[in-house]
């Protein structure tokens, strides 16, 4: 995926979780995984580009 397109799903699953009162602490902790994920791919992209 490209750079955006991890941001948008992180941001996409930070409001989602934001969003949610009635998430199960299994899907909350799955989710709050990728968002990492995907944002650390993202630090690790931008650290590539010398900014």
């Amino acid at each position: 995926m490209t750079f955006d397109e991890n941001i948008k799903k992180a941001e996409a699953i930070i409001a989602q979780l934001e969003a949610s009162e009635a998430i199960s602490m299994d899907e909350y902790q799955r989710l709050a995984a990728e968002a990492t994920a995907l944002l650390k791919a993202c630090k690790e992209e931008l650290a590539q580009t010398n900014i």
